[in-house]
């Protein structure tokens, strides 16, 4: 089993910024992809991001490109989702997730380990 643990939510002002973590540990993800996906009231899961394990490739959704940042620090087994420029639109449950294989279409059930959720409010 792998466990996910998520960190950074709270509240801030449109234009500001939060950096979200997530820490894995448990069975070793090591060669998984990370990925990090939004559920916004009455919306369906949304796809945000995604990197490998190593923190080579990543991919990001159209509606965060350029103002969201997925990275990976490997010594510390926990991804980033920087999120700069918020808008009030970004307000949701931000969740962490790991999946082995076909992770990279960003597709929620292509991961296998899911964290709690952190929430994300962004007042106008």
């Amino acid at each position: 089993q792998v466990q996910l643990v998520e960190s950074g939510g709270g509240l801030v002002q449109a234009g500001g910024s939060l950096r979200l973590s997530c820490t894995a540990s448990g069975r070793t993800v090591s060669g998984y992809g990370m990925g990090w996906f939004r559920q916004a009231p009455g919306k369906e899961r949304e796809f945000v991001g995604a990197v490998s394990w190593r923190g080579g490739s990543t991919y990001h959704a159209d509606s965060v490109k350029g103002r969201f940042t997925i990275s990976m620090d490997n010594a510390k087994n926990t991804v980033y989702l920087q999120m700069n420029s918020l808008k009030p639109e970004d307000t949701a449950v931000y969740y962490c997730a790991s999946g082995m294989t076909g992770w990279r279409t960003g597709t929620a059930d292509k991961y296998d380990y899911w964290g709690q959720g952190t929430q994300v409010t962004v007042s106008s």
